[in-house]
């Protein structure tokens, strides 16, 4: 059963797509996305993993489902900016078919969680491949290049989002940095929560819990400006750290713009 932040996200989700006048393809397959059951399934598990097992952040539905929700806004703004995404380049693909490969990686990125931290991207590429073939044959049954083109994309965004892997596409760039958007308090809440005693994963729970938002909208200079809002100085660890390092090895990177500012200081400008 889904929860009432997944739904609140399902729904800005939809209401998104909708005010950008997609295709219903592409709307529906969003929604078969954001309803199958095995893909709960499986999120919930990788969130467990993480969470109990592991002591590290949300790596399921919720997170999942706020990194879709980022690719779009960061689609859409690269979009109106009259950037071309590598499909349309490329000539092998529209933008729907990008939007869609984004936003399937988004929705499996973590789910190699499951089986453990270490090469969890890895995991989650072969874990999603039979899934991602389920939902491309309900949406373009019998477009096989299509459904091609789309599956290896969704599956270079999986393998590069943690920005330790070479990605070439900008689509793949954009999940990496939409991933590492996700960084507000509400990520860390449960597993301080259960926590007792320092663990791995611990400074990326108390960096997170400070970051009160991240905005994304449209920059001065560059497409997108990231504005990171933070409560203390520990949450510039997870901008410097986390956020900041997936940017620098992002294909996404020449269109971002970075700010970030504790309460009360001074804007800093990193990118």
């Amino acid at each position: 059963m889904k929860s009432r932040k997944e739904q609140s996200i399902n729904s800005k989700i939809i209401s998104l797509l909708n005010s950008l006048q997609l295709s219903e393809s592409l709307i529906t397959g969003t929604k078969l996305l954001l309803e199958d059951e095995e893909i709960q399934a499986v999120q919930e598990y990788a969130n467990t993993v993480s969470i109990v097992r592991l002591g590290f952040n949300d790596h399921g539905p919720v997170h999942m489902r706020i990194v879709a929700l980022n690719t779009i806004l960061m689609a859409d703004l690269l979009r109106k900016a009259g950037i071309k995404m590598s499909l349309e380049n490329e000539e092998c693909g529209n933008f729907e078919d990008s939007l869609l490969a984004i936003i399937i990686s988004s929705m499996l990125h973590d789910i190699g969680m499951g089986i453990g931290r270490q090469d969890h991207e890895i995991h989650s590429g072969y874990l999603s491949y039979p899934l991602i073939n389920r939902i491309l044959n309900e949406i373009y049954p019998g477009d096989i290049h299509r459904q091609v083109v789309i599956r290896s994309l969704a599956l270079e965004g999986i393998k590069g989002h943690m920005g330790s892997r070479i990605i070439h596409s900008l689509e793949a760039g954009i999940v990496q940095v939409a991933d590492g958007c996700d960084m507000t308090k509400g990520r860390a809440r449960i597993s301080i929560a259960i926590s007792h005693t320092p663990r791995v994963g611990s400074i990326h729970q108390f960096s997170a819990n400070s970051i009160e938002e991240v905005q994304i909208h449209a920059g001065q200079e560059k497409p997108i400006r990231l504005d990171v809002h933070m409560s203390s100085e520990i949450g510039l660890f997870q901008v410097e750290e986390v956020l900041l390092g997936k940017i620098s090895t992002s294909t996404a990177k020449p269109f971002i713009e970075l700010y970030a500012q504790v309460k009360d200081k001074e804007l800093r400008r990193y990118l």
